[in-house]
């Protein structure tokens, strides 16, 4: 998140003391966000802070709502294995066709590998998670 803010703040100060872009700056920036907002993600499926539709649950019994934060979490391992997937064979597709990034020319699975691999994270907290609901260790 600071290396966001650095090379953005440097972007803004530059262009308006200059009138120059640095244009590296939003290729860098962009990948750094997806890698943030998965890591995030990773967080608050392991601490039970995920979005949910609270109005379904919030009112119903503690095995309830066990059971419904049970089958989000097996859901979202579902989502995010799909994401893993057709990540890497985005990833893979980019490297065997030497798809360069069109800012800077850099090899763009460099950028893409990312997704996959967080989204692997993301999986693995979830089924931490899972496996301390089944416990009966939260809920």
């Amino acid at each position: 998140m600071g290396a966001m803010v650095l090379i953005t703040s440097a972007n803004v100060v530059t262009r308006y003391l200059t009138n120059v872009s640095l244009a590296f700056t939003e290729e860098y920036s962009v990948a750094l966000m997806v890698v943030v907002a998965l890591l995030g993600t990773a967080i608050a499926t392991a601490t039970g802070r995920h979005i949910r539709i609270g109005v379904l649950v919030d009112g119903r019994s503690p095995r309830v709502r066990r059971v419904a934060e049970g089958i989000a979490m097996v859901l979202t391992i579902i989502c995010f294995a799909l994401l893993a997937w057709y990540g890497t064979l985005l990833a893979y597709d980019e490297y065997r066709f030497e798809v360069l990034s069109n800012g800077l020319g850099h090899p763009n699975w460099l950028y893409t590998g990312w997704l996959p691999l967080l989204s692997v994270v993301v999986m693995a907290r979830a089924a931490g998670r899972l496996m301390r609901l089944l416990q009966g260790e939260e809920g």
